[in-house]
């Protein structure tokens, strides 16, 4: 499953990737060469690391928690299709509720800031986040398949569709309006996660969905336009714009800095 979920990642990627050359939405601040190997850098870090650190991958281990017996859904006798939709829903949700802890939490937002600070809004923005913050993401996923006892395909399936969904709405192309407004409602789009890379704070603060929209709506976390133009808006963190924060070692550094 390991070898599917990689293929399938690097299929989106060089989709992407080829998409946004041929029709970019916005006009890159820095150059790719300026980016791309340091964004790409961080990718094969946390792989590597995370290959280190945890002995099993999300799918092993909720192999491990149904052979055990544990979890809600090992109490489960309903159909098993809508046993693997409630758990991509509900794992989707703890990613939501996630990434909000990491937006308000003070030394979680150290970590997940290397992520917003990218001043530029590309496929590769949608897979940098710090090691630190790869590592404290995938306990927590632990945690909830522990939880949940999901089928070890719907967490495969999760996975998948978080990486695509990560690389697609982040990625800079542009998506007819009328396209846009009616894909929202069940995906998160490009326009709409966009806005979450605003530097005006409370645009920061709103869209914090990867993959279903639903829950920036129930929860008010929802705003619908930016308030400058999407083509124009600035991207990023005010604290982190010069042009030597893209490089590697001080994307790596930069939890520590004030």
């Amino acid at each position: 499953m390991e070898a599917y979920r990689l293929a399938i990642f690097f299929g989106v990627l060089v989709l992407m990737g080829l998409l946004e050359l041929w029709k970019p939405f916005r006009k890159l601040r820095l150059k790719r060469s300026e980016r791309w190997p340091s964004n790409m850098g961080i990718v094969v870090t946390n792989a590597i690391l995370l290959k280190l650190v945890y002995p099993v991958t999300a799918v092993a281990f909720a192999e491990f928690v149904q052979r055990q017996g544990w979890g809600l859904f090992n109490l489960w006798e309903g159909p098993e299709v809508l046993e693997i939709v409630l758990a991509i829903v509900i794992l989707d949700m703890a990613i939501y509720w996630q990434h909000v802890a990491f937006h308000h939490v003070p030394i979680l937002w150290r970590l997940h800031r290397m992520h917003h600070a990218d001043t530029d809004f590309d496929v590769t923005t949608g897979a940098r986040f710090h090691p630190l913050e790869i590592l404290m993401s995938m306990l927590i996923k632990f945690w909830v398949i522990l939880a949940l006892g999901p089928a070890a395909f719907a967490v495969f399936l999760f996975e998948v569709i978080l990486n695509a969904c990560a690389m697609f709405n982040h990625s800079n192309i542009s998506l007819p309006r009328k396209i846009d407004s009616v894909l929202r409602w069940v995906l998160v789009t490009p326009d709409m996660h966009r806005i979450h890379h605003s530097v005006i704070v409370r645009e920061t603060n709103s869209n914090y969905g990867f993959n279903l929209p639903w829950w920036d709506r129930l929860f008010g976390t929802y705003i619908k336009d930016p308030e400058n133009d999407p083509q124009t808006m600035d991207i990023g963190l005010k604290e982190f714009r010069a042009d030597g924060d893209a490089r590697m070692d001080q994307l790596l550094l930069q939890p520590f800095r004030k």
